[in-house]
């Protein structure tokens, strides 16, 4: 599965690789311009409209995935877009540790509840506990 998914992606990855390598080079020839090279720079960008189109060629084959804005804002901020996923679990691992939190100490003071009704109103918390024994029973 992961071996279709990669050659998916292969023939966009060629046409971007194609495209920048061109940009370089139309970058270098342009910072170096010599009026002789004119028309080597108009197949240079010539070139480069045809990895566009290319890279436009792929959108069908790739439109099923969707990518989150947040790795655009990663892009954008000039952060490693990698990084989003392990940012995304650590946010999950903090948030697990406090829900964790938050039920421990419910379950610590549905305990002390419990002892200090039991201390307070024995007879009711008896009835309280026959009722929760009996709807376990059922539950099973």
């Amino acid at each position: 599965m992961a071996e279709q998914s990669n050659s998916k992606f292969e023939p966009l990855e060629s046409s971007i690789e194609n495209f920048i390598e061109t940009s370089r080079q139309i970058g270098i020839m342009v910072s170096e311009f010599k009026p002789g090279c004119q028309d080597v720079l108009n197949t240079k960008l010539n070139s480069m409209i045809e990895n566009m189109r290319e890279i436009e060629k792929q959108k069908p084959v790739l439109s099923d995935i969707e990518v989150p804005p947040e790795i655009f804002q990663y892009i954008d901020q000039g952060r490693n877009p990698q990084l989003y996923t392990k940012d995304c679990l650590q946010k999950v691992i903090s948030k697990n540790e406090e829900i964790n939190s938050k039920t421990n100490a419910y379950k610590t003071f549905k305990d002390i509840l419990e002892e200090e009704l039991m201390k307070e109103l024995p007879q009711t918390m008896q009835k309280h506990n026959q009722f929760k024994t009996q709807q376990y029973k059922s539950t099973k």
